[in-house]
């Protein structure tokens, strides 16, 4: 059975990535890049459907991990009455091939270790052929290969690499496991300990081009360490999350792929990379976002590949059984395929933000921009899916209406502040028609709270964005009414759900954890509302969430206090950034958005 969520840590070269548990165990792994199918998939199911594990031959009595200061290098240590020993593992940055590099290192006496290797491609489904070659063992199955070398004498049994040795006090021992093309001829060995001191350095120079100077400054450079490794280095594309089909309640069927780039958190990622000082990644976002989106607007998407691809077909894998049994598990993701009116809003907020932010101008941008908008004028009255991508009827959402309201606003400050040639008055009237709409339909004068959707009675989280949007001023009394209902109405154990899934307005069986991102949307509204400590007593909740590591994933089961969903989660991390600043403000507006009014 694999392990609780929070108990493990994530390696990655900007390429790919890794899960490795609190056991010694790297249970997940996609090669060779994010979306590609896993070699390593005991995740998912069990030790047969794939993974590689490190440990003491012996149970360890206590067992301590840590990611070394600013860098993405994990050294686990396992100790006893006796002895001690640590294993540290990184991928290195900058190789035509991906390499998951192991260091076991004696720190006290002597230490038996085991180390068990099972290699199944194809998210477990695939043993390769083995055999001997160079020093080296190498796996093979269709267009993978894996190579591992190392001092240490290996054996088989029963379609299991295995081998048993003792590290002595002072002693290291390297395992370097490559992944190239099966096609292509094997490359010179990797000297392990050169690459793991070019690896710390890269790490190093990155994060010390942080200039994040508020409170919270560790959890802030962990989370930008963590959404840097998320990123695909080659396009600029950044991953939700590295895994697919963690559920977000344990034994159900809401078990989804987050191996892609969603446009929605185009400007939430933005703002936290650019007022982080990382305009290079900001700059390579943006270019990302820009060539995905190429085509007809009626054919925009929600989310797309790494490096723009528009098929992502779901489907089911029937022989995983999923992550302690919830099932099913899932490749690819359907709601590619769904209209979601609040991602044009969203795509024109991340250009605004970009170009308000003195990042070096796209020619292509306003005239993609524009082309958006000339859609979204006979557009936005339509029904959609909505922000959370509900498999049930679409309907006339807030949230939704509220994003077009954005790309419309979004469009006259362009014009309005940087001369860009638009239809300026009639953006306006738009922009107005929407907003009037928005406040009579989508609002509950009785209980005086927004709703979910037009004639709803519901509540939804994402109702919390309305202020930090600019769409209404904080100090509007709708703004501080749904607020409260959302406090009252939406919240278990002070942490805030999406909504209410009981009244299956998504199509899918009722039950899930609370939502990470909104409740930091929660501690923004309310420092925004003057409610200072209630907002950092809230946010010191959150960041307590995170595992020993400083990790943290979408969702938390607040009875088995446990995390949920997908890990690490790219959008958590980026709300935890922006939060941390916001609450670090001394005055004046607590969110870049909110200086932004109708």
């Amino acid at each position: 059975m694999p392990l609780a969520i929070e108990d493990y840590a994530l390696i990655g070269d900007t390429r790919t990535a890794a899960l490795v548990g609190r056991d010694g165990s790297i249970d997940w792994l996609c090669v060779p890049r994010f979306s590609s199918p896993a070699c390593f998939a005991a995740l998912l199911g069990e030790r047969g459907h794939g993974r590689w594990l490190i440990a003491p031959a012996g149970k360890a009595r206590g067992t301590r991990r840590r990611y070394r200061q600013s860098t993405l290098i994990l050294e686990t240590e396992f100790g006893s009455d006796t002895s001690a020993v640590r294993v540290t593992d990184f991928m290195p940055i900058g190789h035509k091939e991906r390499h998951v590099v192991r260091i076991v290192e004696g720190l006290i006496g002597q230490t038996a270790m085991r180390m068990e290797l099972i290699i199944r491609f194809g998210y477990g489904s695939i043993v390769p052929w083995v055999q001997r070659s160079d020093h080296a063992l190498v796996a093979t199955a269709g267009p993978d290969t894996l190579e591992l070398r190392t001092r240490i004498e290996t054996h088989g049994e029963d379609l299991t690499t295995v081998a048993e040795f003792d590290v002595h006090e002072g002693e290291r021992i390297a395992f370097v496991l490559c992944h190239r093309d099966s096609h292509e001829p094997a490359q010179p060995p990797l000297d392990a300990e050169a690459a793991l001191e070019l690896t710390g350095k890269w790490w190093r120079e990155w994060s010390g081009a942080c200039i994040y100077g508020g409170h919270w400054r560790e959890p802030v450079m962990r989370s930008l360490i963590t959404l840097k490794a998320l990123t695909y280095a080659p396009t600029g594309g950044i991953v939700a999350a590295p895994t697919t089909s963690l559920p977000e309640k344990l034994g159900g069927v809401r078990n989804w792929d987050y191996r892609y780039c969603w446009l929605r958190d185009a400007t939430f990622t933005l703002y936290a990379l650019l007022y982080s000082g990382y305009r290079d990644e900001a700059r390579a976002w943006r270019e990302w976002l820009l060539r995905a989106v190429a085509g007809r607007p009626e054919d925009m998407q929600i989310l797309y590949g790494i490096s723009g691809e528009r098929w992502l077909i779901e489907k089911e894998i029937p022989w995983l059984p999923g992550y302690r049994g919830a099932a099913p598990v899932r490749i690819g993701n359907a709601a590619a395929t769904q209209y979601q009116l609040d991602v044009y809003g969203e795509v024109m907020d991340a250009l605004h933000l970009t170009l308000t932010a003195g990042v070096d101008r796209n020619t292509r941008a306003w005239e993609v921009q524009s082309v958006l908008l000339d859609f979204l004028e006979s557009n936005w009255q339509r029904p959609d899916e909505g922000i959370w991508e509900v498999r049930g009827p679409r309907r006339q959402f807030t949230h939704s209406k509220v994003m077009a309201w954005v790309a419309f606003d979004r469009a006259v400050k362009m014009v309005e502040r940087f001369g860009l040639d638009g239809h300026l008055e009639r953006w306006r009237g738009i922009r107005d028609e929407i907003h009037a709409e928005v406040c009579r339909e989508g609002f509950d004068a009785a209980r005086n709270t927004f709703v979910q959707y037009y004639g709803s009675k519901e509540l939804d989280a994402s109702l919390l964005l309305i202020p930090l949007t600019g769409f209404l001023p904080c100090e509007d009394p709708r703004v501080r009414g749904t607020v409260e209902a959302v406090e009252s109405e939406l919240m278990v154990d002070g942490l805030v759900l999406r909504y209410r899934t009981e009244t299956h307005v998504d199509g899918l069986p009722a039950g899930e954890g609370v939502f990470l991102p909104c409740s930091f949307w929660l501690v923004d509204n309310l420092a925004l509302l003057g409610r200072k400590a209630d907002a950092v007593a809230l946010f010191e909740r959150l960041l307590s969430l995170c595992n020993d590591v400083g990790l943290i994933g979408e969702e938390y089961e607040v009875r088995g206090q446990r995390l949920l969903g997908n890990f690490p989660q790219a959008l958590t991390h980026v709300a935890l950034i922006n939060s941390a600043r916001n609450l670090s403000r001394p005055t004046g507006p607590l969110d870049r958005r909110v200086q932004r009014r109708p």
